[in-house]
């Protein structure tokens, strides 16, 4: 019963982050008159405020990983075990997908469109990788010296990631497949997945790596204290 309220909660987490990003991005788009600029900062601090809200809530009943990259660096951290982290995954990957057709249900659209806004190329699976690398960085890290400012921290991240990447942050493997099934401002072409895949892995593991590293490290005493 634990299992299935936690299951519940990345869900409808997950689902709602999905119709934010993609529900945002519609509406950017409609009220921005062509403004690009505009429309990516509707999309991002929608994302962001709603990323806030989501983890305050749902951290407590399942963690609010929303992300299976998030779900796999905690199986690599003992905090989860296989089968919980691979009930995580998939209804993460449904529930993103739902999320997706919600967005387009509230705004009269085909509920599956295949995307069609190309995102390849080098530069576009470096930024997912540095986006993702960051966003393990401050969780982990987040987690460990300032647990309680982890969902302002996480929303704030995501925020500037929209800004500082040239993918805009997509970071999360579940919300990558999901945007494929739109033809809307956060879409993403269906054979450009795997490239953003490989490299949100990529950045989880390092990022996994590197925030070990930094977290033994912090617990090695100073020259000053010797």
């Amino acid at each position: 019963m634990n299992l299935w309220r936690k299951l519940l909660a990345e869900f409808i987490g997950t689902s709602l982050l999905l119709a934010t990003v993609v529900g945002s991005g519609i509406m950017g788009v409609a009220l921005a008159n062509g403004n690009n600029a505009i429309a990516l900062l509707a999309n991002a601090a929608a994302t962001a405020c709603v990323l806030y809200v989501l983890v305050e809530l749902f951290a407590p009943i399942s963690g609010a990983h929303f992300n299976p990259v998030v779900t796999l660096v905690m199986r690599m951290h003992g905090e989860i075990g296989n089968r919980d982290a691979l009930a995580y995954v998939v209804v993460q990957l449904v529930a993103a997908v739902a999320g997706v057709m919600l967005a387009h249900l509230m705004f009269n659209l085909p509920l599956i469109q295949l995307g069609i806004h190309v995102r390849a190329g080098l530069p576009q699976w470096i930024s997912e990788a540095v986006a993702t690398f960051g966003l393990m960085l401050t969780i982990l890290l987040g987690r460990r010296h300032r647990p309680a400012a982890v969902p302002a921290l996480v929303a704030s991240y995501i925020f500037a990631a929209y800004w500082f990447t040239a993918s805009t942050s997509f970071a999360n493997p579940a919300v990558t497949l999901a945007r494929a099934l739109t033809q809307t401002f956060a879409g993403i072409r269906p054979q450009d997945v795997t490239g953003f895949v490989l490299a949100q892995i990529v950045g989880a593991v390092l990022g996994y790596a590197v925030a070990v590293a930094l977290r033994a490290f912090a617990q090695e005493p100073s020259p000053a204290t010797t």
